[in-house]
């Protein structure tokens, strides 16, 4: 087949990449590649969507995704795409803040299957790992033998190896142990024409025998030997000697007193030059024992004056922020009570100490503290315990969320925010850029990597409008002279990609310019590796092209159901999401469940939301609201709502998923299970008159399969059944409670009272001995959980409605609505002030309501748990009481019985309402319930206690394991 000519290298100029169409060649370029990928080959519309973008202001929309099996896969790609005349560009976790992830490219996405490690050798201290692999992965595994990979981004639970090495990242430990250039061996690299080379230090001996070799591999031999020695004194004199110099080629790697060491040459080129396949990583040793030291100065100018003094401790760590962002934090209601264990003032410090023993560790931060206590008046010194540590160091990793969509704010973004200078520089660079911030009316705040004069910005740049875009152009020129003038680099950490490539002349002048554009042509003569990034033969990309907003750039208006916290509305929100990835994190938290199991990009909160962004332009998504792309990457969104509270900038996925079936289903029918399942209440209400005849078709082989086939249940799942009286039934008669106590409504919700109306029995019976009169609704009523699921938004609106109406003495009267479903009373503190944000009588009723955990915490003063001796525990959050509400008052009722308790970091447990049902999700709630919940359950003793509120979460327990879960209320009531 002749290869159609539209690509070639996309005419070898990045300004007919941005415009580059080319449809016939890329659906050729589809063609030759499945013919020759056994993994995954992905030229639809979403999924060129998904990785339009990165973590930067940046947007190119790729030519297509590969998902390589393994290097196999990755030759042929390669090699098809050099046929085609297609750039290449290789991704990682896709939180680059620079531009360098996003290109009119085949994209590489290494992260799904390439993640494995192929060896770990803890005495020669080293691993071998692919590309894909997350840093977490890897240091759990070298902490097994006391090692690390000593770089640790704030993105080290989902950045890959592949693209730290792409970026050169650094993070907090690279203060002990280097940036990645610093801990890299060698590497197993592809180029472009097809070559594979292992690469490494090399000495003289071993570099002469390579040229004489000749070939491919002699050839650049050759050629990285001339740059040696034909630019090597300018290499000396013109590298800034800096800790964190990230800009620019590895050049200075190439010199004798380096070991000609080409892998680290190549780390930090961005995929300019070429595919990494395999990596050999040096690990380091690990302190067991760490401890932290915070300082807290007047302002964070002086913060900066005292690094070179806190530096002569030897710390592993050394932070640092301001009090803005501390500012932005409490207005932002992040991490509030962990920012309290702060030291007074205006700019901190964060002093890590590590040591092999507790001992030692206590002695060097017992010496620095008193040492810090010297430093003058304007020092504030505080240590912390373990567990106070941890907490203080969520304040600076909630950073990037600290500092983007602040209430009141205009919005900051990336452009320079990842400049360093020599660390005893440091104060004065912030003050001179400063200054320069103040005379073009910018603000932001600061926080970073203070001990290697490394600091990140989020600065409120106008990047919508012509004179604001160029304003910005204005400004990066004048920051990029005022670092350079304090002997720094214009990348500390993040790379050059887009955003600073273009200035890297202004730091390194024409001749070493001309040395990277040598070395880049010895690797990637075509120019077929990510190009107009970084070093382009061409020209490198602008600043200000291909910005992800622009001139012009609006919110798309939409009418919509709820309401959205940005002033733009749904439009507006869906640009929240600034790509950092935490929803791509596997091994802790709840967010996000579908990506735990499924590892795709589309399943993720950031992918939805880039989605929906996309599919509000109009531009590659052109079918609005009715894409049905769209619809499958919300249909494994559990609505689990983690992502209010654990994203950095609190996407409520769970929302934007049911506006966009509201409209996705807007004047169109549903299919029938969306009626089965959404308006459960009422078919339980029918069931109750007569619970044995409902009951009956389940207890028929034949039948039973027939119903969970029409109502598209899991043949695997078991439907569970009515109860032979409600609660509501049974315990009418018991309404009230002592004459004179306070009332209460005890919320009859309709899993507890339709299918297990002995929890609501227990709660009942706890609260009345807690001495409160106990009220219930004597008719049908729910919250309408289900409904948002489906979309059925006017049906769910509805509900609410009826609520206020019915209820509205016992609300006006401030009666206390006391949930035991945890997802029921979500709806009262989110869905209800949503739909209703000026409705008094909503608002007092968000309030009111409590969770039966938080009630006996903090509104029955004088209630005491009934004690259980010992016994065993273990406690399975519900995501949305995990995200609402958190599971402290739960956890200390739990212990107030002197119980041993347990609780799991779960996430979620896979069932989520219908979802586990649902016979094309059965799969994806099985893996997460195998994640930790069902094996927890599994190994638990048979005495041990199984604790879960969520109705769908005991159902998880119930249909995987021999093992019963029991309510809160009755193991208060003992029942268990």
């Amino acid at each position: 087949m002749a290869a159609p000519t539209a690509f070639p290298i996309l005419q070898q100029t990045p300004r007919a990449a941005h415009a580059h169409e080319g449809f016939s060649a890329s659906r050729a370029l589809e063609a030759k590649l499945r013919q020759v990928v056994r993994g995954e080959v992905r030229f639809d519309q979403a999924s060129r969507a998904l990785y339009a973008t990165d973590a930067s202001n940046y947007r190119q929309v790729p030519i297509g995704l590969v998902l390589p099996l393994d290097e196999a896969d990755v030759v042929a790609t390669v090699a098809a795409c050099r046929e085609m005349g297609a750039p290449v560009l290789s991704r990682g976790g896709g939180t680059s803040l620079a531009g360098q992830c996003c290109n009119v490219a085949v994209i590489l996405d290494f992260s799904k299957y390439m993640h494995a490690i192929l060896e770990l050798d803890p005495e020669k201290k080293f691993a071998r790992v692919q590309p894909g692999i997350v840093l977490d992965r890897l240091r759990d595994a070298a902490e097994e033998h006391d090692l690390t990979f000593a770089p640790d981004p704030a993105t080290h639970s989902r950045c890959t190896l592949g693209g730290m090495i792409g970026n050169n990242s650094c993070g907090v430990h690279a203060l002990m142990g280097g940036k990645t250039v610093d801990n890299i061996d060698s590497l197993d690299v592809l180029l472009y024409d097809g070559t594979r080379l292992t690469v490494g230090p090399t000495s003289e001996t071993e570099l002469q025998a390579i040229i004489a070799g000749g070939g491919r591999r002699g050839e650049i031999y050759a050629g990285l030997a001339r740059i040696r020695d034909t630019y090597s004194d300018l290499i000396r004199q013109r590298f800034p000697k800096i800790p964190r110099r990230v800009s620019g080629y590895n050049l200075d790697e190439l010199l004798p007193e380096n070991g000609f060491n080409v892998a680290r040459a190549l780390v930090g080129s961005e995929g300019t030059c070429v595919t990494v396949l395999e990596s050999r990583c040096e690990l380091k040793h690990s302190p067991q024992h760490r401890r932290l030291v915070v300082l807290g100065f007047a302002d964070p100018f002086i913060a900066a004056d005292h690094v070179p003094a806190v530096l002569k401790y030897k710390p592993i760590g050394l932070e640092g922020f301001d009090g803005l962002m501390v500012d932005y934090m409490l207005r932002k209601h992040l991490a509030v009570n962990d920012v309290l264990l702060l030291p007074e003032g205006r700019g901190f410090l964060l002093c890590e100490f590590g040591a092999d023993s507790a001992e030692d560790a206590d002695t060097i931060a017992e010496v620095f503290t008193q040492a810090a206590l010297a430093f003058g008046k304007t020092c504030t010194v505080r240590r912390y315990s373990d567990a106070d540590a941890r907490r203080v160091w969520k304040v600076r990793e909630s950073a990037l969320g600290a500092t983007v969509f602040v209430p009141g704010e205009k919005h900051g973004w990336e452009g320079w925010e990842d400049s360093a200078v020599p660390p005893e520089e440091l104060g004065n660079y912030l003050r001179d850029i400063y200054q320069l911030l103040e005379n073009y009316g910018y603000t932001t705040p600061m926080y970073g990597h203070f001990g290697q004069g490394c600091v990140h910005m989020r600065i409120t740049f106008d990047l919508e409008t012509a004179p604001g875009i160029a304003k910005y152009r204005e400004f990066i020129e004048q920051a990029a002279d005022i670092v350079l003038a304090h002997g720094g680099s214009l990348s500390g950490e993040h790379g050059d990609g887009q955003a600073r490539g273009a200035l890297l002349p202004k730091m390194y002048g024409p001749e070493l310019m001309k040395a990277f554009q040598e070395f880049k042509a010895l690797w990637d003569p075509e120019n077929g590796m990510n190009p107009g990034k970084m070093i382009d033969p061409v020209a490198v990309y602008e600043p200000v092209d291909n910005l992800r907003l622009g001139v012009g750039y609006q919110a798309k208006k939409v009418e919509t159901w709820f309401q959205y916290p940005d002033p733009g509305g749904f439009g507006e929100s869906t640009l929240r999401c600034v790509g950092v990835g935490a929803c791509r994190k596997q091994d802790h938290g709840t967010m996000c469940p579908s990506y735990m199991a499924t590892r795709e990009e589309k399943h993720s909160t950031r992918g939805r939301a880039h989605l929906l962004w996309e599919m509000l332009q109009g531009q590659v998504i052109s079918d609005g609201f009715r894409n049905a792309e769209v619809k499958e990457a919300l249909d494994l969104c559990l609505s689990c709502k983690a992502c209010k509270t654990e994203c950095p900038v609190n996407v409520d996925m769970a929302t934007w998923k049911a506006e966009f079936l509201g409209h996705h289903y807007k004047g169109r029918v549903h299919p029938l299970q969306h009626y089965l399942f959404g308006f459960m209440d009422r078919w339980a209400q029918l069931a109750a008159a007569a619970p044995g005849l409902a009951n009956l078709p389940m207890r028929t082989p034949g039948v039973r399969n027939l119903v969970k086939a029409i109502a598209g249940v899991a043949p695997q799942r078991t439907l569970p059944e009515f109860a032979r009286r409600s609660f509501q039934a049974e315990y009418r008669k018991y309404a009230g409670g002592t004459a004179g106590a306070a009332p209460l409504v005890l919320w009859p919700d309709t899993w507890n009272n339709y299918f297990h109306p002995q929890v609501l029995g227990a709660a009942h019976e706890v609260l009345a001995s807690a001495g409160f009169q106990v009220q219930f609704p004597a008719q049908h009523i729910c919250c309408g959980r289900p409904l948002y699921d489906f979309g059925f938004l006017d049906q769910a609106r509805n509900y609410l409605e009826k609520i206020l109406e019915q209820l509205g003495p016992q609300i006006d009267s401030g009666m206390p609505f006391v949930m035991l479903e945890p997802s029921c009373a979500s709806v009262f503190r989110d869905e209800l002030t949503n739909f209703f944000p000026t409705n008094e009588r909503a608002l007092r009723l968000a309030k009111q309501t409590f969770l039966l955990s938080e009630f006996l915490t903090h509104q029955a003063p004088g209630y005491r748990p009934p004690q259980l001796n010992d016994r065993k525990m273990v406690l399975h959050g519900h995501c949305h009481h995990k995200a609402l509400m958190g599971m402290q008052d739960e956890l200390g009722l739990l212990q107030a019985t002197s119980a041993q308790v347990s609780m799991l970091d779960s996430g979620c447990c896979g069932m989520a309402g219908p979802f586990g049902f649902e016979k094309d999700k059965f799969e994806v709630s099985q893996a997460l319930g195998e994640r930790v919940l069902l094996p927890a359950v599994r190994s638990a003793a048979p005495e041990t206690i199984l604790v879960s509120d969520g109705f769908s979460c005991r159902e998880q327990i119930r249909q995987n394991t021999p093992r019963h879960a029991v309510h809160l209320a009755e193991v208060l009531a003992g029942r268990c």
